[in-house]
């Protein structure tokens, strides 16, 4: 079976949870054939791989959302779109649900040339006047096309490359990767799998209600239109995997058919870490944290947590172990952190072999503000690492469990509360048998239940069912 997988800003051109599961997946399912749909920012990441493609990878379609500047169009165009087009478009802005067939018509056939086109058309200038009119008249108008044009143009320019023709779609999100499962579906009526691994809608949501460009008459706008994106992919979607119960359930409340939605959680190959859970420590006392130096994994709360740990644990060092080359200007900032608060023993490492460093750590910490279910708790784990985390995503789950018998791996606090972090980070530091006895808890729960050959399994099943499709 041709299998068209979709991913957007990871695979194959980041490293990362969402990366290593997809390359894990692929590799370890050789009877099948991949295309890869690689959504990415720039076009001058095109063919940068930091994953070599496993012989099954038969194509790799990178669609780059920066190619709309290479575009030309004459502005005030008359495309001639029908009124129901037009409704279309405007439903997608407006807060109510978008006619995706409507849009998947109009923009993956012939009747617009190019997203620039369209953008700059008298057409699309009369759709952005009529939801001004409707429901914006307190908006100045050059204020509202301009912002449209921003937020409509990733999604129109995955709608216009169109997706390879393969005998299944299977997205690792919603947003514009769904988008892209759902118009595979659309133009060639095969099936459409949805393996949600963090709540893209809940994440884009923090980002907008956080960013200092939008204008707060604005969020809710952008909002709204991430909301109709997630819809589009729950309703296309013949079937819709989340990673543990509450991503269930949050699926369900933004309106997800109950019936689609099932749960196979991660897994990791534990033996493959046997070797390192039996390492002894090197003597000094090794807090780490395996992470891509970006925002959403809020490296500065970490820091300001090592600070209050470093004045009672004085001989305490700071390993973070992971790229810092994904957004330098935060990475940059976490530098100046590091010397703001006269930080000392805390190393960066950049992109290394993960597995020649866990066995040196005492006390793993995750401080991320938005999670899916981190591959990086399950390795630690397996590791037998004790963890501090902050509560989102299935982090607690992973650690207190979810009514099995293992007892607590770690420690969960509050995103973003530093001093908290600290102290759970210290109460570990300080107590050698409670760190062995939660490492020990978390490698016999991830034993039992996260393990690769589980999650192969629930996978391998679920695309036997399509493949007679």
């Amino acid at each position: 079976m041709k299998i068209c997988l979709i991913a957007e800003g990871s695979y194959p051109f980041i490293t990362g949870g969402v990366s290593s599961w997809i390359h894990s997946l692929i590799t370890s399912m050789p009877e099948h054939e991949f295309i890869i749909y690689a959504i990415g920012a720039q076009e001058k990441n095109r063919g940068k791989y930091v994953y070599q493609p496993p012989a099954n990878v038969v194509e790799i379609k990178e669609v780059f959302l920066d190619t709309y500047l290479r575009e030309e169009s004459a502005p005030g165009k008359r495309l001639g779109l029908t009124e129901a087009e037009q409704q279309a478009l405007l439903s997608l802005l407006d807060g109510s649900r978008g006619d995706w067939s409507a849009l998947f018509s109009m923009l993956a056939g012939s009747k617009v040339s190019s997203v620039a086109e369209l953008l700059t058309s008298k057409d699309f200038f009369e759709v952005i006047q009529r939801l001004c009119q409707q429901k914006y008249p307190q908006i100045p108008f050059t204020e509202m096309i301009w912002m449209i044009r921003s937020m409509v143009l990733p999604l129109c320019l995955i709608m216009k490359n169109g997706v390879p023709q393969a005998d299944l779609y299977h997205s690792v999100c919603t947003g514009y990767g769904g988008v892209a499962g759902s118009l595979g579906k659309h133009l060639f009526s095969k099936p459409f799998l949805l393996a949600e691994h963090g709540i893209y809608t809940r994440e884009r949501e923090e980002e907008i209600i956080k960013a200092n460009w939008i204008k707060g008459h604005f969020k809710d706008i952008w909002i709204d239109y991430f909301h109709n994106l997630s819809a589009c992919a729950y309703s296309y979607a013949d079937e819709v995997i989340t990673l543990f119960e509450r991503n269930k359930e949050i699926q369900i409340e933004l309106g997800c058919n109950p019936a689609k939605v099932s749960v196979i959680p991660n897994g990791v190959k534990v033996n493959e870490y046997a070797s390192i859970a039996e390492e002894k420590a090197d003597g000094i006392l090794t807090i780490g944290a395996v992470v891509r130096v970006v925002p959403i994994k809020d490296i500065k709360t970490m820091l300001h947590s090592f600070g209050v740990v470093k004045e009672l644990v004085p001989h305490a060092r700071f390993i973070i172990i992971g790229p810092a080359d994904e957004d330098e200007e935060y990475y940059t900032e976490c530098l100046q952190l590091v010397d703001s608060l006269q930080l000392e023993d805390v190393t960066f490492t950049g992109a290394v072999n993960v597995k020649e460093y866990l066995g040196k750590i005492d006390v793993l910490v995750l401080t991320s503000i938005s999670e899916g279910q981190p591959l990086v708790i399950l390795e630690g784990m397996a590791c037998k690492k004790p963890f501090v985390t902050t509560d989102v995503g299935s982090c607690r789950e992973l650690l207190y469990g979810n009514g099995d018998n293992y007892g607590n791996a770690g420690i969960t606090v509050p995103v973003m509360h530093f001093n908290q972090i600290a102290q759970a980070i210290i109460s570990l530091c300080h107590n050698e048998p409670l760190r062995r006895r939660m490492g020990k808890n978390g490698f016999d729960r991830v034993s039992a239940i996260y393990t690769h050959e589980n999650f192969l399994a629930g996978y391998r099943n679920l695309y036997r069912k399509y493949e007679v499709l």
